[in-house]
């Protein structure tokens, strides 16, 4: 089903006066009824690309294939995006040194791939106490992580998580 809506086409062009553009068309600023006539010669449909435009600016095209180019190009653009990942790491205030290098492991690699990275320290119950053992690990991983990543974002305590972003470099 084709969406006629988001382009006008043919009749439904309105304005008094059009730029005309197309494959083996003569450009040029030309009265509606004309451009039309034009387009009905060529046997193809005459679409409003751009209304905004003193005149509007009309194109002389097949508008099934216009459509069809249409979709192919922002399919393409979409494709190209980049998602952005993001990769959790979670200690505990006390976490001790072999856990910390385990999971420092794990931190480089997600920074290798490419993916964000949050670590954060959780606070349970009162070990709230040590919220200051909880920056220093998390500095401390930010520092031996600075040759791959970048801290985004400095530890910040949020509720009972203290939470570090850190992004790849490129």
């Amino acid at each position: 089903m084709i969406k006629e809506d988001q382009h006008k086409i043919n009749g439904k062009i309105t304005v008094p006066e059009v730029r005309v553009v197309g494959e083996g068309i003569e450009p040029g600023v030309y009265p509606t009824p004309k451009a039309l006539q034009i387009a009905e010669e060529a046997g193809l449909d005459l679409v409003m690309i751009t209304e905004k435009a003193v005149p509007p600016v009309c194109r002389v095209v097949d508008y099934k294939k216009f459509l069809y180019e249409q979709k192919k190009k922002e399919k393409e653009l979409k494709s190209k995006q980049q998602k952005v990942v993001i990769k959790e790491i979670r200690f505990g205030p006390q976490t001790d040194d072999h856990d910390y290098e385990f999971k420092k492991r794990h931190a480089r690699s997600f920074l290798e791939e490419g993916s964000k990275l949050k670590a954060y320290v959780f606070f349970k119950g009162r070990s709230i106490i040590f919220k200051d053992q909880g920056e220093i690990l998390l500095l401390k991983l930010a520092q031996e992580l600075e040759d791959i990543g970048k801290v985004e974002q400095l530890p910040k305590l949020e509720g009972k998580r203290m939470i570090m972003m850190m992004a790849p470099k490129k």
